[in-house]
């Protein structure tokens, strides 16, 4: 994440890890912007889209985004209970579901939430 890098980077780089690791990627929930409101723009998914729509932004000194995947032990497919806040599998299998809010600075990515 750093100055002038596109943003399907950041998407490509969370489909690799969780490819990697043989697991599965929830696909309905975003990385996307934080400011001034909890979710902004830009909302990027955590693959790379085959349409490439939303995924193409030039990365900006100054953009905060909140990299927040949630993978699966097994299929990606998830309901939102009643509540409308948790989550839970489909297949009933084992979840995590992490953030880290990073911005892009001239020296490279700053992890905040490590701060």
């Amino acid at each position: 994440m750093v100055p002038g890098n596109l943003l399907c980077g950041v998407s490509r780089a969370v489909e690799q890890h969780a490819v990697n690791d043989g697991v599965s990627w929830v696909r309905q929930f975003v990385v996307h912007g934080i400011g001034r409101k909890m979710h902004e723009d830009p909302k990027v998914p955590n693959f790379v889209e085959t349409s490439g729509e939303g995924t193409d932004l030039i990365l900006r000194e100054g953009l905060v985004l909140a990299i927040e995947p949630m993978v699966n032990c097994g299929s990606y497919k998830v309901n939102v209970l009643k509540n409308g806040w948790t989550v839970v599998t489909k297949d009933g299998r084992l979840s995590a579901h992490f953030e880290h809010t990073v911005v892009v600075t001239r020296n490279g990515p700053e992890v905040l939430t490590k701060l």
